[in-house]
């Protein structure tokens, strides 16, 4: 196949489109020249691009402009956070073509400085969220590095490489060991210690890359996005198993039923965080969460990606950008896509 030059690439859900227009990468090129940060959202797109393009939200085909001075966009089923050149403001989401009619429904003023700095979620003194009451502060004895956002929980890295966690809990998604929600910023205790780099937050799970290149998830593993053994997909290969082998009998060993020393685990929530093993040890530069999947760039590798519609509990390399000549150097999950930001070899 013919090399490509590189660029922005979508993988999974169109909004609009079945299904199977999601199974190969496609380039952003709707999206425009200079893209430079796509942030997802469930069935939205922001994208703002360099050197003075106009930045827009993408929903499937149809897209609503952004202000000129737009400079990062955080949107939400429901809202949509617009960081501009001097303030930062929530529009609600009633219809594409009238998001910015009329007054927005929250504003913060910013110094020019602070908005051209800004690495959104966080803002100076805290945190924003695309939907009311959109800012949260943050106990200034924190001294924050990066700050991610789930769909119920927020971890947040600090400068000297801790971790902190709080919100819900559920489904082991803080990584404290428990079920239990938090309302304050709480140190995971089991990564003390081990000095952090960058973190990550899904749906209900997380992640977080060690300084020597580690690999650290937990949280929900309903369908393996932990990379873990899923329940949920070994009864469902078993059942489709069943189905193809006509009477042929299969058992599904339970893992509170199960003897000897080949009995099956499967684990549905892990709430400590656990040391993911990588395919040939390969050290892992970004890792980003989405829904029910989570993506991550190694060193060795510099590709993800499959081209099919099946879940898997475990790693599994993506070779079509090999294939075409491209190294990832970043990746963004959506709630369920992949944006894969790639340069030519």
């Amino acid at each position: 196949m013919e090399e490509l030059a590189g660029g922005w690439f979508q993988v999974g859900f169109h909004f609009g489109e079945a299904t199977e227009a999601g199974l190969a990468p496609v380039p952003l090129d709707k999206a425009g020249p200079g893209l430079r940060r796509v942030r997802p959202s469930w069935s939205f797109a922001g994208i703002v691009r360099a050197g003075g393009s106009t930045p827009v939200l993408l929903q499937g085909g149809v897209r609503a402009v952004l202000p000129q001075d737009c400079l990062d966009v955080l949107p939400s089923e429901t809202h949509v956070l617009v960081l501009r050149e001097a303030a930062l403001e929530g529009w609600p989401v009633e219809g594409l073509a009238l998001i910015l009619d009329g007054k927005p429904a929250w504003r913060c003023e910013l110094l020019p400085e602070d908005a051209a700095t800004a690495d959104l979620p966080l803002v100076p003194g805290g945190y924003v969220t695309p939907c009311p009451p959109f800012f949260r502060p943050l106990p200034s004895v924190l001294q924050v590095r990066k700050l991610a956002l789930g769909h119920e929980h927020v971890v947040l890295l600090g400068k000297q490489g801790a971790l902190f966690s709080w919100g819900g809990g559920r489904h082991g998604q803080l990584g404290h060991g428990d079920l239990e929600s938090r309302t304050e910023p709480q140190l995971v205790e089991a990564l003390q210690g081990v000095p952090l780099v960058d973190v990550a937050a899904g749906g209900w799970h997380s992640a977080s890359i060690s300084e020597i290149g580690d690999l650290y998830i937990w949280g929900w593993n309903e369908s393996g996005q932990l990379a873990l053994p899923s329940k949920s997909l070994a009864e469902s290969k078993a059942t489709t198993a069943e189905a193809n082998q006509g009477d042929k009998k299969l058992s599904l060993a339970q893992p509170e039923e199960a003897q000897g020393p080949h009995k099956a685990t499967f684990i549905s929530i892990q709430a400590f965080p656990a040391l993911l093993d990588m395919p040939d040890g390969a050290d892992v530069q970004k890792v980003s969460c989405g829904s029910r999947h989570t993506a991550a760039v190694t060193c060795k590798y510099g590709q993800l990606g499959h081209r099919d519609t099946a879940s898997s509990d475990e790693p599994r390399r993506v070779r079509c950008f090999v294939d075409w000549g491209l190294g990832v150097v970043d990746v963004v999950c959506g709630p369920w896509t992949t944006y894969i930001h790639t340069v030519p070899r």
